[in-house]
């Protein structure tokens, strides 16, 4: 655990594409209807689990979902902030996410969407090992074969920057556009690339991991 470090957990979305919450999928991923109906263990509360290793508090933004996903955050400890707009889109909720880590007295963050598959725990040591020996860069981020992914770990100069932009900024582009102020750390863990945002997806996923 690194103190300082708050977690953000994006969980806002309406999820339409997957046709249920992607939040409430099974994790380990299933595409047995029984267990899709039954599990308790979900991306949101495995995603929870792994940020908890490292972070010193965790915040999970949820929307229009936030009674159902309430009570898994707050069996896992963890707090529920809501963007009352989640229609602005996703960075406004990354901005309701970063206020809560802010004044709740942490200077960092680190920052992941619900529909990613969590990342290993050895992908979340190196990352925040390459945080605290990052010198003068703003945050550093992932990379999968040349791909950027989630999540991504910013101090206050990032912070900053976020939480100055319109609403309807994208964090991605905002990114790029201080790529000199980012570390991107090579991993080999494909999950910090992967999205699960349709069924197909998701069975994908399962066939890969073998349930």
């Amino acid at each position: 655990m690194l103190v300082g470090v708050g977690g953000v957990i994006l969980a806002a979305g309406e999820s339409s594409r997957m046709g249920r919450d992607k939040a409430l999928l099974p994790w380990p991923p299933s595409t047995q209807p029984s267990r899709l109906a039954t599990s308790t263990n979900t991306l949101l509360s495995a995603a929870i689990d792994a940020f908890s290793e490292y972070c010193d508090m965790v915040i999970v933004v949820a929307g229009k979902n936030e009674a159902l996903l309430e009570p898994i955050v707050y069996s896992q400890a963890a707090f529920l902030a809501c963007n009352r707009n989640p229609e602005r889109g996703q960075f406004s909720s990354l901005q309701i996410g970063l206020r809560e880590v802010l004044d709740r007295g942490r200077d960092s963050a680190m920052i992941t969407l619900v529909d990613r598959p969590p990342a290993q725990l050895a992908t979340l040591k190196k990352l925040l090992e390459a945080f605290e020996d990052r010198g003068r860069k703003w945050a550093v981020v992932p990379e999968y074969q040349s791909q950027h992914g989630h999540p991504i770990i910013i101090d206050r100069g990032m912070m900053d920057l976020f939480m100055k932009a319109p609403a309807t900024a994208n964090a991605r582009d905002l990114e790029h556009a201080n790529q000199q102020k980012i570390e991107y750390v090579p991993v080999d863990d494909a999950r910090v690339v992967t999205n699960i945002n349709t069924p197909e997806d998701y069975a994908a996923l399962a066939a890969t991991l073998g349930t």
